[in-house]
């Protein structure tokens, strides 16, 4: 299964030797955790063990302990055996991410069902502002991701201590008070995001029953569904994949999600066309949206609210330090990184131009909020079945994505708070025919359960969130997105106040500043409105 040392040399009798020292080592670990494990790592790793989950286990059955996050933050450069094939430089146990990995995870995050917005988005700004918007923002997104790349280490950027996460490089450059904002405005948001997925996934369940009712009656039946059911089913699916354990572990339903994502925008893209072909011409205008079809002050707002929307559409700062920690080194992952920066943001940005331009050539001022499941196309009917099918399973992995960071601190702050508490630390082997155990831990199944819960409930009971999404999104972009990578970065190289370098960057984050403001007051607008017409339990669709 893993790889074997080659140390044929060591007689038995030194194999003897360092396997009683190992266990002396391991009685020693209820008095002196840190140093007899660092010594019992060490002499583990010259037994010819199959892999290094073997390590683990064997302390585990010592001590009953769940010793897997206090392995992951020693230093095995202070160690004799720096050079291991199965830990990182950081002493966590060997990451595998790749470039392929990482833009699966990216991709997961950014392109979700939001993608199908853009031809009303489009329709707002019109042929010249739209398609310039989205490119000027893929380019933001792009430049201050790379920043948040290069500061995803203490110190220099290849070879300093790992962060593993959002809040741990913004201690590590900036410190104070700024680390608990940063933690505050990322699980916020996360935490609203994951109830907009619900929504969503919800959405396009009913979309697909309510597409099969209208072919079945001839549309004369006018379809009222209930989306608390779709909610619910969606919940207990969640429930189930946030059993995975961590991000490391992620990499398969990530990729999963992302070809759900170009199927759904490749399904989106080919019915614009197709509604172009019939209709004969391009529809639009160079200005967008024109007055007549909304008032002047609805233009405005609309233009606002649709800046804000692709704006936050490219957002995936929240978790970009989080994927980067999966990333093997060498080569560098923060090298890596950026080339799945690069391909990820590319990806994005033809497949939202394609999204936003087809659409709004096919619909023009009366583009949908969504194409499939606005019913800005009813036919064929098949194949709009499909392509909600591909976003809820889009979403269920985009969910997770979005989730893994607050199950990891939670989980992170329990262990640490309560190291003794077999509740908390304490694994229950699965065996499951045909696969390796599966390492059931009672917390975490407790902890992920209830928070899918909850996420499902105020689901259910604010139908309407989507509304609190964007003003969450609105709130996130700009300190998440550009503010703490441009301060990060401006602290980690030493960039003199009121240089050219820093007054551009500077630049940027008061504009992205600007943008985040005006989305939050449009946000705010569609809240307002909303809960004028807010039933509980009710979804008017």
């Amino acid at each position: 299964m893993g790889e074997v040392f080659p140390y044929k040399e060591i007689e038995e009798k030194q194999e003897r030797t360092w396997k009683a020292t190992a266990w002396t080592d391991i009685e020693l670990l209820r008095k002196h955790k840190t140093k007899a494990l660092c010594r019992s790592v060490i002499n583990l790793l010259f037994l010819s063990l199959e892999n290094r989950q073997t390590i683990i286990t064997m302390m585990a059955e010592q001590q009953n302990h769940h010793y897997h996050n206090q392995v992951s933050h020693l230093s095995l450069k202070e160690l004799p055996c720096a050079d291991s094939k199965f830990f990182d430089d950081d002493g966590h146990l060997k990451r595998t991410g790749t470039v392929w990995t990482a833009s699966a995870h990216v991709i997961t995050a950014v392109i979700g069902s939001g993608v199908l917005s853009l031809a009303w988005a489009t329709a707002q700004l019109g042929w010249i502002a739209g398609p310039t918007v989205m490119i000027l923002f893929s380019f933001i997104t792009f430049y201050t991701s790379r920043l948040l790349a290069d500061c995803c280490r203490s110190g220099d950027s290849f070879t300093g201590k790992r962060n593993p996460t959002y809040m741990d490089a913004v201690r590590s450059n900036l410190g104070g008070i700024q680390v608990k904002i940063c933690g505050l405005v990322q699980y916020a948001n996360l935490f609203g995001v994951s109830i907009g997925y619900t929504i969503a996934a919800s959405i396009s369940m009913m979309a697909i029953k309510r597409s099969n009712c209208f072919h079945a009656s001839d549309d004369k039946n006018p379809c009222q569904i209930s989306s608390s059911p779709f909610m619910i089913i969606f919940g207990l699916t969640e429930i189930i994949c946030a059993q995975i354990p961590d991000f490391h572990r992620l990499w398969w339903l990530s990729i999963v999600a992302a070809v759900m994502s170009f199927t759904y925008s490749t399904v989106g893209v080919s019915l614009g066309i197709a509604q172009v072909a019939e209709n004969g011409k391009i529809k639009g205008s160079l200005t967008g949206i024109s007055i007549g079809t909304v008032s002047q002050a609805q233009r405005i707002w609309r233009r606002f609210q649709a800046l804000g929307d692709i704006a936050f559409a490219y957002s995936y700062s929240l978790v970009l330090v989080e994927i980067q920690d999966t990333i093997k080194s060498p080569p560098s992952e923060v090298k890596t990184m950026k080339k799945a920066t690069v391909m990820s943001i590319a990806v994005t940005t033809l497949v939202y131009l394609l999204c936003g331009c087809m659409g709004y050539a096919a619909f023009g001022d009366l583009a949908p909020g969504n194409l499939l499941t606005g019913f800005g196309f009813y036919n064929p009917y098949w194949l709009l079945d499909l392509a909600n099918a591909a976003i809820v399973v889009h979403l269920l992995g985009a969910y997770q994505v979005c989730c893994q960071p607050i199950f990891a601190f939670i989980e992170r702050a329990a262990s640490n708070a309560f190291p003794d508490n077999e509740f908390i630390t304490k694994e229950v082997e699965i065996p499951i025919p045909g696969f390796k155990p599966y390492k059931l831990n009672l917390f975490r199944l407790v902890w992920r359960t209830s928070f899918v819960g909850v996420t499902t409930t105020i689901s259910i009971l604010l139908p309407f969130f989507n509304g609190v999404v964007g003003l969450l999104g609105a709130l996130a972009f700009w300190p998440l997105t550009v503010y703490f990578p441009v301060s990060m970065y401006i602290a980690k190289e030493k960039i003199p106040k009121w240089s050219t370098r820093w007054i551009c960057l500077q630049s940027l984050s008061v504009a992205c500043l600007t943008i985040s403001i005006v989305a939050a007051v449009s946000s705010v607008g569609g809240i307002i409105i909303a809960l004028k017409s807010y039933r509980p339990f009710e979804v008017g669709y």
